[in-house]
């Protein structure tokens, strides 16, 4: 490496602001790049809340890297976290909780299997018809996703980054830097097409709560997930912006760019339903907010990190899939560390186990 390493870290969501962060902290001269910048509406990153939580079945990696992440979360800003813990609530086999839940009490995060009884008792604002297995992640909450992208920048330009707005073409960067960072969410795939990402439409509705109810706020109500024939999440009612709920279950092809984000009448039907059969009193609660995001999917839903394996001074960070945002932190860590330190990444984020990946699945047939 260069005596005076220069970088450019093209995309400042979550994966690029915390990587920028990271390699300036060791010493490096960090370039922060963006087209619409931190935390924008079109980006992976933006949007208010993301879940942070630690199951993930008996993957050591991946809860470790959440242990990392919760750390430097708080060190970053406290008040980008709200604990409300994560309800996990399963209507059929509930293994990849259950698999997890050793994992978790050994590396610090309680958990607590909860029969269905005692699951209404607690929260009867949730009807629990259906539901075979319930548990509850202690430690776990919700990521203010905008704001932290914008905490980082700002961080990281106090830290002496540099942060410049502009479109970064691959083939021709304009930049001039030794290494190139490119954590593009999803443009990734877009931008170097050998890359197996793909963006999915997601949609996310906002409703209202009872007037004068504490019931849905974070202190009475936790995140929560559904799995059923789909899989649901939520997010209690934060700052008065509603009671969000979600569909995980992977959508149709977007475009980030110029793509649509109104929302449709069938998400919307399939929410309310959701609503009905599990939170009866918000049945007819009125919508408050909506919108269109997306995932950038990896085949397989892990990870990308690694780099380019034609161009040795590119390095690739994306494949969020859905969940990687709480995962940031860890994620600039490791990338900054590789780059600068020589330090290998796990073999499960590489570009080539991605790119098997997706030969095994086809084309248009990948879920996490």
């Amino acid at each position: 490496m260069p005596s005076h390493l220069r970088v450019a870290v093209i995309g400042a969501g979550a994966f690029g602001g915390w990587t920028a962060l990271h390699l300036r902290r060791l010493g490096v001269d960090v370039t922060l790049v963006d087209t619409w910048g931190a935390g924008n509406s079109r980006a992976s990153s933006g949007g208010e809340t993301r879940v942070i939580r630690a199951v993930y079945g008996a993957d050591r990696i991946y809860v470790e890297m959440v242990g990392r992440s919760f750390a430097q979360w708080e060190a970053l800003d406290p008040s980008l976290y709200v604990e409300t813990g994560t309800l996990w609530m399963h209507r059929g086999d509930d293994a990849y909780v259950r698999s997890s839940a050793p994992l978790l009490e050994e590396l610090g995060f309680p958990i607590d299997r909860l029969s269905v009884d005692a699951a209404a008792r607690r929260w009867p604002q949730i009807d629990f018809t259906g539901v075979h297995a319930v548990w509850l992640e202690k430690r776990a909450g919700v990521l203010s996703a905008r704001k932290a992208c914008m905490s980082l920048r700002d961080t990281f330009v106090r830290e002496g980054g540099t942060f410049r707005i502009a479109q970064i073409d691959p083939a021709k960067p304009e930049l001039d830097a030794d290494v190139y960072v490119y954590a593009c969410g999803p443009w990734l795939g877009a931008l170097f097409p050998e890359v197996p990402v793909r963006p999915t439409r997601q949609e996310v509705f906002f409703f209202g709560t009872p007037r004068g109810s504490q019931q849905y706020g974070p202190a009475q109500m936790p995140v929560w997930l559904d799995f059923g024939e789909r899989i649901f999440y939520g997010m209690p009612d934060l700052d008065g912006r509603g009671f969000k709920l979600a569909d995980d279950t992977r959508g149709e092809p977007f475009d980030p760019t110029n793509g649509d984000r109104r929302t449709s009448e069938e998400g919307l039907a399939r929410a309310r339903q959701l609503l009905k059969d599990r939170f009866p009193e918000l049945a007819t609660a009125p919508l408050l907010e909506s919108r269109v995001c997306q995932y950038e999917n990896s085949p397989d839903g892990h990870l990308i990190l690694d780099r380019h394996p034609s161009m040795k001074n590119v390095w690739l960070a994306g494949g969020g899939s859905g969940h990687g945002f709480k995962l940031s932190p860890a994620v600039g860590e490791l990338v900054a560390q590789a780059i600068v330190e020589g330090r290998e990444l796990p073999r499960m984020f590489s570009l080539a186990e991605a790119r098997k990946s997706a030969t095994q699945f086809g084309q248009g047939e990948w879920d996490r």
